[in-house]
């Protein structure tokens, strides 16, 4: 039996433009609307990501953080 598509949580989300763009883009190919494209990533967190790429490109993006934040 199918879990039933609860939403019960909410939180505020900081985003970069790049990432809330990608996020539009990937929610309104899959036909979903932003919080469920989002709860379907974290959900299926593991089979949707590539562990080495996923370890490399973490690695650069802190690298630029403090950068990017001023």
């Amino acid at each position: 039996m199918p879990k039933r598509f609860r939403l019960t949580r909410r939180f505020a989300v900081a985003m970069t433009e790049d990432g809330f763009r990608g996020l539009k883009k990937f929610s309104r190919e899959a036909g979903l609307d932003e919080g469920e494209a989002l709860s379907f990533l974290f959900e299926h967190f593991d089979s949707v990501t590539d562990t080495d790429a996923l370890a490399h490109r973490l690695r650069l993006f802190n690298a630029e953080l403090d950068e990017r934040k001023r």
